[in-house]
């Protein structure tokens, strides 16, 4: 009776039924057909051209960065940027962004609220894309240069589609040619933001919900286009690169392996910052919904509101806007490398003014969503490392994996972006970290959905 048990067990294992074996069957003829081989040597060759156009546009918007927050302040004779300072400037950038949003084809992009992306932008709508961010995430706006910079990846990377068209001729790899080379290029794009392929990699394929043969026909290309894409970055034999200022903190406080009490609060505190983020993002696209009648009115609204808030922080705090305002990426670095130069009540002051802005700002203007939501949730972490047994360095890493995690929504590509981010200390912290993801996106189930679609007016 067992012997036969154990003869089912073993066939059952040991062959494929007919839906696996058409499925391998297809991979394999798909893989090594001719048009799919051209299709993954023109990912490869597109990767360098959008690792140097993105590297171009990240060194305009910094250099910007640096003339509005730092170069004109010591101008007018301040050693940083005033308490008002934000209000001007995102006034102006409200005031940029409107005709750019309700006027031009292309809308400057997604409205970040959704997410990182949606459809593949074409080239003839990329110019709006590349002037929203340009002209107004160096002023202030409270998001990211991720998304504008999967834009310009996945727009670049449709331009050869035309000619991928000619080489491949009919059949599934030529029809599917235009998604394969866009997402390659978006992932080769923002691939020089997150530093290095494999984060890019994953958020983009965990993110498209595919499995089996169609997941490894799309990671390929991704694949080869960023790494590719990395050797802008990280340098080819004795050139050593391009230097870009991709998401890392070059300074974390100093390690320690997780106990008993750093778990006893981590997860509470995780289930706060989810249900926050969540909350945040929900007053997002309610804003959206908001802007369906006088939109151009009432962006610029948005954005004097969120240069408010930004003021708002200054003057209780008496620290520079300059914290609160743009993507976060240079403050979160600062608040890793010393935790204690600010106090709770400036770290709450932070979450509390910044992520108003934040949100005002995902449901109006453009750009990404995910940079301030670490820096959000870094901030919190580490403000509730004060609690009698959670340490700092697991309250930065909790918070920065639970923010990310309710923002993006996926799982795997928060975690392995907390891990990347902490670097050499993130081993002791694995554990925490996907704990903290786990709880952050079972708790922000519980703010209930306001994702509706908000239908903005038709674009020229």
């Amino acid at each position: 009776m067992s012997d036969q048990g154990s003869d089912d067990v073993d066939s059952s294992t040991s062959e494929q039924s007919p839906s696996t074996e058409k499925g391998t069957a297809l991979l394999r003829s798909t893989l090594l057909s001719p048009g799919y081989l051209r299709l993954l040597l023109l990912c490869a060759l597109i990767g360098i051209p959008v690792a140097l156009a993105c590297f171009l546009f990240l060194t305009a918007e910094h250099e910007l960065q640096h003339l509005v927050w730092e170069k004109l302040p010591e101008e007018l004779g301040y050693d940083r940027a005033p308490w008002w300072w934000a209000l001007p400037t995102l006034l102006l950038a409200g005031l940029i962004l409107a005709p750019i949003i309700t006027r031009m084809r292309g809308r400057g992009g997604h409205v970040p609220v959704h997410g990182l992306g949606g459809a593949p932008i074409g080239p003839l709508d990329l110019p709006s894309v590349v002037l929203a961010a340009l002209a107004a995430l160096p002023l202030g706006v409270v998001l990211g240069p991720e998304a504008p910079l999967m834009a310009i990846g996945g727009g670049l990377a449709l331009l050869a589609v035309r000619g991928m068209k000619q080489q491949a001729g009919q059949g599934p790899v030529a029809a599917k040619a235009p998604m394969l080379l866009a997402t390659a290029g978006s992932t080769a794009a923002i691939s020089s933001i997150f530093g290095g392929p494999i984060v890019a990699a994953i958020l983009v394929v965990e993110s498209a919900g595919l499995g089996g043969a169609a997941l490894v026909m799309l990671l390929l290309p991704c694949l080869i286009a960023s790494a590719t894409g990395a050797l802008v970055f990280t340098g080819f034999g004795d050139w050593t690169g391009l230097s870009i200022g991709a998401l890392h903190l070059p300074k974390v406080p100093p390690d320690m392996t997780p106990d008993a009490g750093d778990f006893l609060w981590g997860v509470p505190v995780a289930a706060l910052i989810g249900v926050a983020v969540a909350y945040l993002r929900g007053l997002g696209y309610l804003v959206e919904r908001w802007l369906g009648e006088q939109t151009a009115f009432r962006i610029v609204l948005c954005a004097l509101g969120a240069g408010v808030l930004l003021t708002l922080y200054a003057l209780l705090t008496d620290r520079s806007p300059e914290e609160a305002a743009l993507s976060g990426q240079s403050a979160l670095g600062a608040l890793a490398a010393d935790p204690h130069n600010w106090s709770v009540v400036a770290l709450l002051l932070l979450f509390l003014c910044k992520g108003l802005a934040w949100s005002l700002c995902l449901g109006s203007l453009r750009g990404g969503p995910i940079f301030p939501a670490i820096l959000l949730g870094g901030a919190i972490g580490i403000a509730c490392s004060g609690l009698p047994g959670l340490g700092t360095t697991p309250g930065l890493a909790l918070g920065m994996a639970a923010a990310s995690a309710v923002v993006t929504g996926l799982p795997l590509s928060a975690s392995v972006l907390t891990v990347l981010l902490l670097g050499n200390d993130a081993h002791n912290q694995m554990p925490l970290i996907v704990i903290a993801v786990v709880v952050a996106l079972v708790a922000a189930q519980l703010v209930p959905p306001r994702d509706q679609q908000a239908v903005l007016p038709n674009a020229p």
